[in-house]
């Protein structure tokens, strides 16, 4: 009977045990890094620079062994499943209390005079002045005051800073009260904030006035629609990317 041959061990082996480890270990800092940090921009750096520091730029795993886990596509998998996470918690967070404030627009007949939008900056809500002041007025409307707080309490769910951001259209303005368009939206800014503060609940070291008068305009001011478009009072929840910036204590 023919002998059977034997076959010479494997002495490759050790790679397969080693590959596991310098994987587990990438996981384990990867996952130490994007725990400290979120942001995605410096996730898709590291990505990359672990595909480099693994590939060779090859694209390829260095190990040589076809069984070996792909280092360069688990870094990459794990480092976008982090990102997206984190990304998708706070977005999540803004469209929620974005559904509620629409829900009350809506139930209240106040979806004309009231838009919300969701950008880099965080949630935006948008209010004309018509609805809040009078014309060349910057106190707000009484029966206006209860809308303005019930929005707020909406927005106040959540521990972002708040902007409120006063704006005018380009038709000058000068009366025994404001000599500018920089004054009147000042003055609306700040007794919007003020409202917030003592009737909404919202801490005053994370909201502040800001005004711009004619000078961020979103429409066209040559028109009669433009310009109302311009006149504006807006609320800002800010994102935790410029949450930061404000340094609050």
């Amino acid at each position: 009977m023919k002998r059977k041959e034997e076959k010479e061990p494997n002495s490759e082996r050790w790679l397969l045990t080693y590959s596991d480890l310098i994987t587990l270990l990438m996981i384990f800092f990867v996952i130490m890094y994007a725990s400290s940090n979120a942001d995605t921009t410096k996730y898709k750096q590291l990505s990359q620079s672990l595909n480099a520091a693994f590939t060779g730029g090859s694209g390829k795993s260095i190990i040589g062994d076809d069984s070996a886990i792909s280092i360069s596509e688990s870094s990459t998998k794990i480092v976008e499943e982090t990102s997206a996470g984190t990304k998708t918690s706070e977005e999540n967070q803004m469209e929620d209390i974005k559904k509620n404030v629409d829900k009350y627009l809506k139930q209240n007949g106040l979806s004309t005079n009231v838009s919300t939008k969701i950008d880099e900056r965080g949630l935006q809500v948008s209010l004309n002045s018509t609805l809040l002041f009078d014309i060349g007025k910057a106190d707000v409307k009484a029966d206006s005051i209860i809308k303005l707080i019930s929005i707020g309490k909406i927005l106040n769910k959540v521990d972002n800073y708040v902007r409120i951001e006063g704006h005018t259209d380009s038709t000058p303005i000068s009366n025994n009260e404001f000599s500018s368009n920089w004054q009147l939206s000042a003055i609306r800014a700040t007794n919007v904030t003020e409202l917030l503060i003592s009737q909404a609940g919202i801490y005053p070291k994370r909201i502040s006035a800001v005004a711009y008068g004619e000078n961020r305009p979103v429409a066209n001011n040559n028109t009669g629609i433009g310009k109302a478009k311009n006149r504006t009072v807006d609320i800002i929840i800010l994102s935790s990317k410029f949450s930061k910036t404000e340094n609050i204590k």
